[in-house]
């Protein structure tokens, strides 16, 4: 199996205690102004893609689609999830500058 650099990162975060995972808490991130990245599940439903596409370009909180709701959900140690938050700004870099 082919290691992924970016689901590393957002273990790491979560190890760190930096991550929140679920669609109520990523949604109490983003409009605590507490998320710095919101990542979904490339397999989310449309209805879903929308919602945080409008709420992240209206709170302005970088949003990126990544990876499917097994593997997000496995990278931080919990089963699927289909949306996190990072609420590290150093952290939430590091994972931009992987995807980049």
């Amino acid at each position: 199996m082919k290691t992924d650099s970016v689901l590393r990162m957002i273990g790491l975060a979560a190890k760190a205690g930096k991550v929140v995972s679920g669609e109520f808490m990523t949604e109490n991130a983003v409009k605590s102004k507490e998320a710095y990245l919101v990542i979904i599940a490339q397999d989310v439903s449309n209805n879903t893609r929308k919602k945080f596409g409008n709420m992240c370009s209206y709170y302005k909180v970088e949003m990126r689609e990544y990876a499917d709701k097994d593997a997000l959900g496995h990278a931080i140690g919990k089963e699927f999830r289909a949306s996190l938050a990072v609420i590290d700004k150093g952290l939430a870099q590091a994972v931009l500058k992987k995807m980049n």
